[in-house]
Parts: structure tokens; C-alpha cells; sequence
């Protein structure tokens, strides 16, 4: 940018450019003027060719582009003019999508045949997808002289393979005749002669590079858990391209979970593209090892020959023989399921910093461990300075962070990592927890991390910190079946009078305030008023809180997922949107609560200002006026239903299909409550709905079945 904005200044001679410098260079500031009125121009030139391609332009002119191809979206376009903010953009994406929009015309000469509706699934979705035409499972009398083998045959019930694939896209056994549509609004059935089941994928398989298991105590160096965490993750296939367009999708072109005898049937295929592991030394060089496909359910069940490993992909278990354990550590590679990009993990995020910030890299980098880098930060000292992750892994440290007085230090994993932080309990007598204390004006990030085994703790007067697509594990560590192993301790201490709080993207426990009093205060004698002391009634403003898009976590439905540890609220003045919180909320005050779920009871204790809008409000809560949220006042239904509320499970947090429409269509917007407000899965729904019935063969209806 300073090239571009120079180049006229530079292509003077040197005589006026000397003596521009002598004079105080006040024609160099006006030629960069000019040049930058110069640059618009231009930028908005190259900006017009290249929004004459579906595949270069801007996303506001997608939906023009489709009117010259007829493209006609399924839903209420009004209020995807919304280019400003980041959900205003994710829902125009979700009515226009760019890459529809670009098959519009190749889709129509395709149109009637079973494997268009795969394409347009992923198109207009942007959901893998299999088609199924259900007549072909019907059972019916074949013509001994002209049978079709691949036809719905009778249960063999020794064919395990095929009863394990029973109520699935690739479900192989013959049905009797169900009348009902599959596009029915209200029972639909699915084995009759004109339907046509789509099966969606929703869950994303995200990645984890090569970093450490959890090694099960009690087995000595022989039995693992893919997930660091030690819970059972059930492991996801990285889908393979299908092999033309006209080809169904099978198995391994599927981002779904790996079942045990798909991997004892192609376990080349699943190692070499979904999971891996490694263990230096383990076998004599030349040897070849044997993947078994085995129900690890029980760990002392299986006795494995040497240069056998047992993998177990629903549970995500990894089992080695007993005289044979790997001596020189093992280090994983895998996939596990999630709805979004939230929390740590190893998916695209944008990356930013203050300009002439010195940057610290761990991994690749010059330092090995965080210590290191932090002492090269302490020593050189510098006003800004980013400390980042290059690779993904575990890094087990005791850290204790002091920034100094105006200086800036962002601890983030650089775009597509996934570092864990794994604290331990190193003092008996002391807390474990990750430690940023700063001095006045000074200002912390943390982005793109996972932190287990202890919380977050912020102190001093500290004036801003930053928490981004980061997990801070509810309830510090999880037992194998996802059970939180501490769900009364915080994730998240905030101990500094004077910071501003900013939560984006994230999963958090518990967040507890707890304020200290000012350095010039005298504490009283009352009692009552030493318990006002430490609600924070000494202070003139609360603090500032800010979370979107997250998930705040208690573990338990009435525990207390932010608030004070000793207080009826916490000082806090809080602004949340696009949020989902487990438990119960209290603070000060609500600035504004938007397109959020809370299933608990919400106490504030000022309700003179703010506003709650397209919420659902626990009953019984005590807010401030409310606006077109749920339940009405009264009422106790409806609520809010969730696949899963526990942490560690791939549908974690997803609102269920059975979740009534006035949550999962009740945001501002038409589109969900909560954390996954940005996805827009309504809209994509009713726009993939509206192709399939375009494209549709003859005669025959589509109905949409969602596998995840």
C-alpha cells in the first residue's frame, strides 16, 4: 500500500525531490493524495471486469447475475441486502449461493437424473449428500429368468454388514409398501414408488494434525483415546472425490462417522486418508503392521499379536499388544465431527495484528516451548508482540503471563492449527491456572487455542482481553463418556477492575467475576457493606462484556454459567448475541441480548436499561423489556431441544429437528437461535427443497433426510 501510494512521488526528478525534503515534504503529502484518489479509480475498475464472472465478483452481485440466468431464490431475499456485517453477508451466501448460482444452467440439462440431486445438494447447501430412489428397496416377486440382483433382498441375518447398514443410506434389505409421501409436512414415510430420499450430511469433519492421545491410566503405554481429552470422539471420514458426476456417492465419499466394519473392510483406504498414527521404534524396520477393526468397549477384551493395532473408530480408541507397548511416545492424526468453525481448531481464520508487532513462532519457529518464547518477549521488550503457534500439538507448561504497562501480547495459533494447552495441578498449596496479569493500559488476546486441566485467570489493569475462536474446556477436563470431571470450576476468572471483555467464536465454561477493591479503598467495619465490597459495589461503571457467536457452558442446567462467586450478579454490563448458554446467567446489567437461547433462568439487576430481542428466555427469568421472544409471557412452552448438551459429542450444542419453530425460525433474521445462528440452516433447507422439486425425475418426489 505505501508502494502504491509513493509512485507518483517517485517518478519525479531527484532535484525536487531534495528539495521537497528540505522544505518539509509537503508536496510528497500531496502526491499521495492524488495517488490515493488514484488508486479508488483503479481498484474500482479491476473491481467492475472482474464482476462480469460468477466466479470473481462480489458477493452483493451474485444475486444479479442469477437474474440473468433465471435463477430464483426459495426465500424472502429482502433482508440479504445486509452486506455490512458478517452475518448479513453468511445469509446472503446462504439465499445466493455463489457456487448454484454458477450451475444453473449445467444443472438444468442434467436435470432428472439421480445424481443431479447429489450436486445440487452441495451446490445450493453446500451439504454432501447421497440420493436414494426407494422403489428399488420395495419387496416385490422377481421373474426367475430376469432377476435383479441389486434389488432390496430379503434379512440375512448373517450378513452383519448389512444389518449394520439397516435405516441407513445404504440400506440394502427390502421393505413392504408405505403410502405416505416423503415430502409430507407432517408423517412422512419413505418406501413407496415415487420417492426419492436425499440424505444430507451437516456435521463437518475438521482435522487434527499429528499431536499426542490420551494414554488410559491403569494400562500401562498400550491403550489410547484418539481425542487428548481421553473422551470417546467417534472418528470422521475425510470424504475422497467421487469418481465422475454421473457416480453416487458411497461410503468414503461421505463426511460421516467411520463405522467398525467399513474399516475392517477397507482399512487402507481409511489410514491412508481419515486417520494415522505413529510410534517411533515401535516395530523392527521391514515388518509390516495390521490395522483390526475391534468394539474397544471393553480395553482387556482383546489380546493383539506383535504388529497388531486395534482401532476402534466409533469410540476413537487405539489399543497396542501388551508385549509390545510403544516406548517412544505416539502422535495421531484424525478427524472428528462438529456443526461450525468455533472453538479451537485447525480450519481457515484471519489473522491480524499491530502493525510493527514482533512475532514470536513455536514449532517450525525459532523456540520450542511457550516459556522460551516468552522470555525472548520479555527480554526484547517490545510494545506489540504476537506469540504463534505453527503447528499443532500439545504443550504441557506452567504459565505465568505479566504484560507491561501500554504494551500489547497475543497468544494465537496461526490458520488451520490447533495447539492444546494442557495445565496441570503443579502446586498443592496454589492455583494452576493460565495466569495473564497486566499493568495499566495493557491488552492480552488469546485466538485459535484449546485450553484443558485448568482455567483462565485475568488480573491486574488489564484494559482489554480477547478471547477467539478458542475452547476453554467446560468443566476442565471430560471423562470418557463426556461427563465433565470438574463442573463447578469456572473456565474463565476475571479478576481485573478495569478490563474490557471480549468473547467471539468460542466455547467457555463457566465465566466467574470476581472484583478486587481499589488501591485507595477502606474497607468498612459493617459486614454488610464488606459483602458490597466484594459484589463490586464500589465501583462507578461495570465492566464491559461482549460474546457472539459462542457457547457458554456450565456443564449443569442450573449451574451458573456467568456470574460472581460470591454475589447474587456479577458488575458486569454485558452485550451477547448469537449465543447459546447452558445455565444460568446473572449480571448487573444487559445491554442488549439478541438471537440467543438461554435455558436457564437469566437475573439482572438492573432492568431500567437495555433490551432483550429474538431470545428464548428461560421462565421465571428477570430481564429487561423484551422483544418477539420465547416463551410468550406466561408460558413455559416451548423450549429449546438439543441433540447434545455435552461437550466432547460431535452434534454438541445442534438444535434437534423436533425443536420447535419458534426457536429454530425465531431469530431476527428467520434463522436459528444460538450459536449456529450464522449457518442459516433454515434457508438452505427451503432453498435445496425448492431445486430438488425442479430437478426432480418424472413422476417421482424428493424429501430431504438429514443423517447429521
Amino acid at each position: 500500500m505505501t508502494d502504491r501510494l509513493d509512485r507518483l512521488y517517485e517518478l519525479l526528478p531527484v532535484v525536487h525531490r531534495t528539495r521537497d525534503l528540505e522544505q518539509g515534504e509537503p508536496l510528497h503529502a500531496l502526491l499521495r493524495v492524488i495517488a490515493g484518489q488514484v488508486n479508488v479509480v483503479e481498484d474500482d475498475i479491476a473491481g467492475l471486469y472482474e464482476n462480469w464472472f460468477i466466479e470473481t465478483c462480489q458477493d452483493w452481485v451474485v444475486p444479479y447475475i442469477g437474474q440473468l440466468v433465471g435463477y430464483e431464490p426459495a426465500v424472502d431475499p429482502g433482508l440479504s441486502t445486509d452486506n455490512l456485517t458478517p452475518s448479513g453477508r453468511a445469509r446472503a451466501r446462504a439465499i445466493f449461493p455463489r457456487m448454484d448460482v454458477a450451475n444453473t444452467v449445467r444443472n438444468r440439462r442434467r436435470k432428472g437424473t439421480l445424481s443431479i440431486l447429489e450436486s445440487i445438494a452441495l451446490d445450493s447447501a453446500g451439504w454432501p449428500a447421497r440420493a436414494i430412489e426407494f422403489f428399488h428397496l420395495l419387496a416385490w416377486s422377481q421373474n426367475v429368468s430376469y432377476t435383479h440382483l441389486r434389488r432390496g433382498h430379503m434379512v440375512d441375518v448373517r450378513n452383519g454388514n448389512a444389518l449394520d447398514l439397516l435405516n441407513t443410506p445404504f440400506d440394502s434389505i427390502a421393505r413392504t409398501g408405505n403410502v405416505r409421501r416423503i415430502a409430507s409436512t407432517r408423517r412422512r414415510g419413505r418406501h413407496n414408488i415415487p420417492n426419492v430420499g436425499v440424505f444430507v450430511w451437516r456435521l463437518k469433519p475438521y482435522s487434527v494434525t499429528n499431536t499426542k492421545p490420551h494414554c488410559l491410566d491403569g494400562m500401562g503405554s498400550i491403550a489410547y483415546t484418539f481425542s487428548v481429552l481421553g473422551n470417546n470422539a467417534p472418528l470422521f471420514n475425510n470424504p475422497l472425490p467421487e469418481s465422475s458426476d454421473t457416480a453416487l456417492a458411497g461410503e468414503l465419499n461421505l463426511p460421516g462417522a467411520i463405522r467398525r466394519r467399513a474399516l475392517d473392510k477397507h482399512p487402507e483406504q481409511y489410514v491412508a486418508n481419515s486417520f494415522s498414527f505413529t510410534a517411533p521404534n515401535w516395530q523392527r524396520p521391514g515388518t509390516d503392521v495390521k490395522i483390526v477393526s475391534a468394539d474397544l468397549s471393553d480395553w482387556k477384551a482383546y489380546r493383539l499379536l506383535r504388529n497388531m493395532v486395534a482401532v476402534d473408530p466409533v469410540l476413537g480408541r487405539l489399543l497396542f499388544p501388551a508385549d509390545q507397548p510403544p516406548k517412544d511416545g505416539v502422535w495421531v492424526s484424525y478427524r472428528y465431527g462438529f456443526s461450525a468453525d468455533m472453538g479451537g481448531g485447525e480450519y481457515k481464520r484471519t489473522l491480524s495484528e499491530q502493525a510493527g508487532a514482533n512475532v514470536y513462532q513455536i514449532g517450525t519457529g525459532k523456540y520450542k516451548t511457550i516459556q522460551l518464547a516468552l522470555d525472548a518477549w520479555t527480554k526484547d521488550a517490545p510494545k506489540d508482540a504476537v506469540i504463534e503457534f505453527t503447528e499443532s500439538g500439545v504443550f504441557t507448561e506452567q504459565l505465568r503471563i505479566q504484560i507491561p504497562a501500554g504494551a500489547s501480547l497475543e497468544l494465537r495459533a496461526a490458520s488451520q492449527v490447533r495447539p492444546v494447552l494442557r495445565l496441570l495441578d503443579w502446586q498443592t498449596d496454589q492455583p494452576d491456572s493460565l495466569a495473564i496479569e497486566g499493568a495499566e493500559g495493557s491488552r492480552a488476546t488469546l485466538d485459535g487455542l484449546v485450553v484443558v486441566g485448568r482455567a483462565v485467570s485475568v488480573s491486574g489493569k488489564l484494559a482489554r482481553f480477547t478471547l477467539r475462536h478458542s475452547t476453554l474446556v467446560p468443566g476442565w477436563n471430560l471423562q470418557n463418556d463426556c461427563e465433565p470431571m470438574h463442573p463447578s470450576d469456572p473456565s474463565l476468572e476475571i479478576q481485573s477492575a478495569t478490563v474490557a471483555v471480549n468473547i467471539e467464536h468460542s466455547i467457555v465454561g463457566t465465566v466467574l467475576v470476581s472484583l478486587p477493591p481499589p488501591d485507595n479503598y477502606n474497607p468498612p467495619a459493617a459486614a454488610e457493606k464488606a459483602d458490597t465490597l466484594r459484589c463490586g459495589g464500589f465501583h462507578a461503571d461495570p465492566l464491559c462484556f461482549q460474546v457472539s457467536d459462542s457457547i457458554l457452558d456450565s456443564t449443569a442446567l442450573h449451574g451458573k454459567a456467568f456470574g460472581a462467586p460470591d454475589c447474587s450478579v456479577a458488575h458486569v454490563c454485558l452485550k451477547i448475541q448469537r449465543t447459546t448458554v447452558f445455565g444460568q446467567l446473572q449480571v448487573h446489567a444487559l445491554e442488549l441480548a439478541e438471537d440467543s437461547i438461554f435455558t436457564s433462568q437469566v437475573f439482572v439487576a438492573r432492568r431500567q436499561i437495555g433490551c432483550v430481542r429474538f431470545c428464548y428466555v428461560a421462565p421465571g427469568s428477570r430481564t429487561p423489556r423484551r422483544y418477539e421472544c420465547q416463551p410468550p409471557t406466561g408460558q413455559s412452552k416451548p423450549a429449546p431441544v438439543f441433540n447434545s448438551t455435552r461437550y466432547g459429542e460431535p452434534d454438541y450444542a445442534q438444535l434437534s429437528l423436533k425443536c420447535p419453530k419458534t426457536i429454530s425460525a425465531g431469530a431476527s433474521d428467520q434463522s436459528e437461535m444460538g450459536a449456529f445462528h450464522d449457518l442459516y440452516q433454515l434457508q438452505r433447507t427451503a432453498l435445496l427443497r425448492a431445486r430438488l422439486d425442479e430437478s426432480v425425475p418424472a413422476g417421482m418426489e424428493a424429501g430431504i433426510i438429514f443423517e447429521t
